[in-house]
């Protein structure tokens, strides 16, 4: 069977072939002139131009622009106040709100007060607060061991982290949970845990693991987990301030081989933007699939989250029991939000070192060595100061122990980019590394120096402890 080709037709025939024909290519070229005459740029030719009734559509780049602007202010409204439904969980399902409210407002127990929820490292945000209420606090006269004020600050907004659900009688009848309440501070400009927020700082006062442990009910956990509830309550409370485990609702691992808890510092989610794998345990994915992570496994929000790698039983056998690696919810309250989401933590900066944090003349010498003899700069390339590419190392290139690396799905250590290295008060309080091995970045030089043989001086040192505080 032959097949006809479509072939174009042939209009050539159509054009005039008296003596019009000079004519017709002369109007022709004289359009084509008037076309290319114009003193306007290529690039004002672009421009849209509106029409009738109709305001003109913008440029691409203005495209561009207005989307970031939204996606910022999206990305910011998702990262500090949206739960992805996670109230049905730790209001619903836990009870937790009433261990907060206390027996006088309805829950169980004393109830905790803006006092116990600021030692136990919740934050307020003084910027929430109306101008008569902080006229009160300065004056002394807001009862701050009354858990009914704790209540009060959920009711604005102002417990960084924590949205309170009241009833229409004004009873707190849930909470939820944001991304803020670990990966958020305050500046303490009003006072010790009130001020103004600081997105992206990890906030390692924060004692989740004791705050989840007054929950009136922890049978999930012990469903999920396997063991009794006085273990849950026990493995909670071990974790302390700034420390959290999101690997032990996979894998089940509750200490490290040494008796101490397997809790990890709590990390910052600013200076990431063009850094690639950004957890301590290296293989779980980019900056996107950890907020789809925690938002679906850890806060225990409404989505949808895919990776058949915790279907591993063997690895992961907490997380296979669970369903974790192919969560399906009907009502999906989170992929929407993760793109902004996303782009809101990347245009997070890392904080700069304040004047006079570091000896700049000494940091101008450690620059050098980081860059020469020390070999920092072989793995932390400056200026994002992790690999640009794949950033990870299995424990023995690193000098220590894998049970954190064993963990993720590649059992690798990430290269942790050096960020805001000057603050040990607040970003850094608690030590470096994962699990705050070492105390300062003195202990973290002497051990590379060991570790590697670089045969580094004490000037040399000192010297490179200034530029890591520098950068």
């Amino acid at each position: 069977m032959s097949i006809k080709k479509n072939h174009p037709v042939d209009r050539t025939h159509q054009l005039p072939d008296n003596g019009m024909l000079p004519l017709f290519f002369v109007t022709l070229i004289a359009a084509a002139l008037g076309a290319c005459g114009s003193t306007k740029t290529e690039a004002q030719d672009t421009k849209p131009v509106a029409t009738a009734g109709r305001p003109a559509p913008a440029s691409f780049d203005e495209q561009i622009q207005s989307n970031a602007r939204r996606m910022l202010e999206e990305g910011k409204r998702t990262f500090r106040f949206d739960t992805f439904g996670s109230e049905d969980f730790w209001g619903g399902k836990l009870r937790l709100h009433e261990a907060l409210a206390g027996e006088k407002l309805g829950g169980v127990g004393q109830g905790v007060s803006p006092r116990t929820a600021l030692a136990l490292g919740l934050k307020v945000d003084a910027e929430a607060l109306p101008t008569e209420l902080v006229a009160q606090i300065k004056a002394g006269t807001v009862d701050l061991d009354d858990p009914a004020t704790t209540a009060s600050l959920l009711k604005l907004n102002a417990v960084v982290g924590v949205t309170g659900i009241f009833s229409s009688d004004g009873k707190l009848g849930s909470i939820g949970i944001q991304c803020a309440i670990c990966h958020s501070t305050v500046d303490d400009s009003f006072a010790p845990g009130i001020g103004r927020r600081l997105d992206g700082w990890g906030n390692r006062d924060l004692n989740i693991g004791a705050i989840v442990a007054t929950a009136p009910n922890l049978q999930p956990f012990s469903d999920l987990l396997g063991v009794d509830v006085a273990t849950v309550k026990a493995v909670l409370n071990s974790w302390g301030p700034g420390r959290y485990d999101a690997e032990l609702n996979m894998d089940g691992k509750a200490k490290r081989p040494d008796g101490k808890s397997a809790a990890t510092l709590m990390p910052s989610a600013f200076g990431l933007a063009g850094v690639n794998q950004h957890t301590w345990t290296g293989g779980w994915g980019t900056v996107t699939y950890w907020n789809a992570y925690v938002a679906n496994t850890q806060m225990y929000g409404k989505g949808t989250f895919l990776d058949s790698r915790l279907e591993d039983a063997k690895q992961y056998p907490v997380a296979a029991k669970a369903g974790w690696g192919h969560l399906r919810n009907a009502t999906d309250l989170i992929t929407a939000k993760l793109p902004a989401l996303h782009f809101y933590q990347l245009a997070m900066p890392r904080p700069k070192a304040p004047q006079g944090s570091y000896d700049a003349e000494a940091a101008r010498r450690g620059q050098v060595y980081f860059n020469g003899n020390a070999k920092c700069s072989t793995c932390h390339v400056p200026p994002i100061f992790t690999e640009p590419g794949y950033n990870l190392h299995s424990a023995n290139e690193l000098g220590i122990d894998s049970f954190q690396a064993d963990r993720g799905p590649e059992r690798r250590y990430v290269t942790t980019p050096l960020r805001a290295l000057f603050d040990t008060q607040k970003i850094h309080k608690g030590g470096f590394y994962h699990d705050g091995r070492f105390a300062t970045l003195e202990d973290v030089i002497d051990h590379y120096d060991r570790f590697l043989k670089l045969g580094l001086s004490d000037t040399q040192k000192k010297d490179l402890i200034q530029y890591l505080k520098s950068i």
